[in-house]
């Protein structure tokens, strides 16, 4: 029996993006997540609803590939 090299379901999660913005009513920094966009969000800080497309983005990553 071999060890799988991936955790069970990680093609599901392959192109998963992960990206920084500020929240456009308090300025805290939030990830998100590519999968994420169409789903209610709500800031930790201000509690408030986040609306995606007003938020400045900071930065984004992707996984790489194990080696």
């Amino acid at each position: 029996m071999t060890t799988p090299l991936h955790c069970p379901g990680f093609e599901k999660f392959r192109d998963l993006e992960s990206f920084t913005c500020n929240c456009p009513n308090c300025s805290e920094k939030i990830e998100i997540f590519s999968d994420e966009f169409d789903k209610a969000r709500y800031c930790p800080k201000c509690k408030k609803q986040i609306d995606f497309t007003q938020c400045s983005l900071e930065g984004s990553g992707k996984a790489s590939s194990p080696r």
